[in-house]
This record gives C-alpha cells, structure tokens and sequence, in this order.
C-alpha cells in the first residue's frame, strides 16, 4: 500500500496534471488594454510598447534607473513609533502600518537613497505608491527634511519622484502640518545655493502637490501623469461646469505653465543630469555682456558689443 501511495500515485499524477502557471506574465495596459508579455514591460521600463502609456514603477526600479550603474545607498529614517491618533475606521491604524511594513519591506512611503549621478553626487527621495498609496505624515515630512539635510552636507543636488494621493487621513492634523515642514526642507537646499528638482509621477494629488511637489527649480512630469490637488470630479461638483479635456494631465499642465517638462521614462534620467550639469557648473563657458544703459542705445558706437570690457562714456 505504501509502494501505490508513495510512488504510482504521484507517477500518476505528475502525468496528468498541468504546472501552475503564474499569474502575472502578462499585464494589460490601462491605456490601450493591449496584453503585454511581462519580460517585454520590465525592458521598456513599465512603458507601453504599443501606445505609449506609462504605468506605474516602483521606487526599487526608478533608484536603480537614475544612479550610475543602479549602485546605491539607501539612509535609515524614523518611523512613526505607535499610532499618535489612536485611530480606527475598518481596522486600526497600527495594524494597517504593520500589514504595510511587512508587504513592502519598508518602514514607511518614503526611500531616500545617495550615490552618483553621471559622476556627481546626488540625494533622491522616491514615494512609494504601494505604502498606503504614497500617503504623507509625520514619517514622510521627518525623511524628506532628513533627506534635504543630508544634500545641503553633501552639497549634492536633491532630487525628489513624487507619487501620493496625499496627506494620510489617519494621522489627521498632524500630516498636514507636514505640508510647511517639507517647505522648510526645500528652503533649507535652496539657501544652500543647490538644485532641488521634482519629478512628477502619476498621481501626484493632495497636500504633497500644495507642498513639496510644486517647488522645485525644475518641475518634470511624466507623459500623462495626473498632477493636482482635488479631484476632477470633487471639482466639477463643486464648480458646476464641466472640465476640459485632459484637465490635470501633465500635457495640460505643461501648456499652461504649471509644470516645466513632460518627459518620456526612459529619457528622464539624461534630461536630469544635463539640468544637474547646467546648475551645478558655477564656471560659465561664455562671457556675459554687460547691459547698455537704458534711453541711450543710439549714442552707443558701434564696436560697443565687439569690446564688452572697453569703460564707456557716461550716460547724459
């Protein structure tokens, strides 16, 4: 009996039984709905080869696309200890940090990591969407001032990929008093004479867009990123008129001079470093020429541009 049991029956079994076959090899575009092979996303960095539709990314994978090489050194950050609130809607507030902190692997939504890009020193924050959607609170607002703190040492530009639907509900008050907390940050790097640059991801909502999101010296989103503070439909409610085509989409913004780039994914990190490089290099290659004085263009002689340095006679 042991002989069937331990070897004809698992015989049997292994010929007429087919392997499990996972799930997620193939996903489907929310844009096009086309299927695409899994391999085929994670090679054009989660950018849909058909029609161009960027899904979501984690924050592992933008690090490792923006540093040099993919090398990296993440910073320990505080964590919120217990639940300040004692909050409790379907379930409590610690026990949902807790179910978070063991699917991610993190702490909170926030990883801060320093390296080098193209050959320079550099700070990035990255939100993680998969955190409680990206959510800000008192463990957000600590990393991003630790983070700030950490460029100005370095002397490093900080660099921050935005991805929230904003400020935490379960720690009420308090996350929102991270909205000026992240605006002391931001000042304390550009005090500092260094580049802060925001990269905005999609969505990129609520108090992280009335804060932190909308400061940088540089503000690029991604194709089709949707980058606000309510929602559309909150709006259209509210207003009672019916919004444009393609309002909050990052193209919107972008005509209508809210944001500064819409750049695709996989040219993101070269657009950064050629901005890095233009802030950062305090030698310029050219001469500026000084201005003529105002009212008195036709006296000027006519070699004036020619001989910038040469003294000039004094405006009558």
């Amino acid at each position: 009996m042991n002989w069937l049991t331990n070897y004809v029956r698992p015989k049997i079994r292994a010929l007429v039984e087919k392997d499990d076959v996972p799930d997620n090899l193939w996903h489907q575009c929310p844009g096009c709905e086309q299927m695409i092979f899994h391999r085929e996303l994670e090679a054009s960095l989660n950018v849909c080869t058909h029609c161009g539709h960027h899904l979501r990314l984690s924050a592992v994978k933008r690090l490792e696309m923006l540093f040099d090489d993919g090398a990296y050194q993440t910073i320990e950050l505080p964590s919120l200890k217990g639940d300040p609130l004692k909050f409790r809607d379907r379930k409590r507030y610690s026990d949902r940090l807790k179910d978070m902190r063991n699917s991610t692997n993190q702490n909170d939504a926030l990883i801060v990591a320093h390296g080098e890009m193209g050959g320079r020193k550099a700070v990035v924050a990255v939100m993680n969407f998969d955190f409680m959607a990206g959510s800000m609170g008192l463990a957000m607002g600590k990393g991003l001032l630790t983070a700030a703190r950490l460029a100005v040492l370095q002397e490093a530009p900080f660099i921050v990929v935005t991805a929230s639907g904003g400020a935490r509900m379960q720690e009420g008050i308090l996350s929102l008093m991270q909205m000026p907390r992240t605006v002391i940050a931001v000042n304390e790097v550009k005090e500092a004479g260094l580049p802060y640059l925001t990269v905005l991801t999609d969505p990129t909502t609520g108090g992280v867009t009335a804060s932190f999101a909308m400061l940088g010296d540089i503000a690029i989103a991604e194709p089709g990123a949707v980058i606000g503070f309510a929602g559309a439909r909150v709006i259209e409610e509210t207003i009672h008129e019916k919004l444009p085509e393609g309002f909050q989409r990052a193209e919107y913004l972008l005509e209508h001079g809210m944001i500064d780039r819409v750049v695709h994914r996989r040219k993101l990190r070269d657009e950064l470093l050629r901005i890095i490089d233009l802030l950062m290099n305090r030698h310029a290659g050219t001469n500026v020429l000084p201005l003529l004085p105002v009212g008195n263009t036709q006296n000027q002689p006519q070699n004036a541009l020619e001989h910038p340095n040469e003294e000039r006679p004094a405006a009558e």
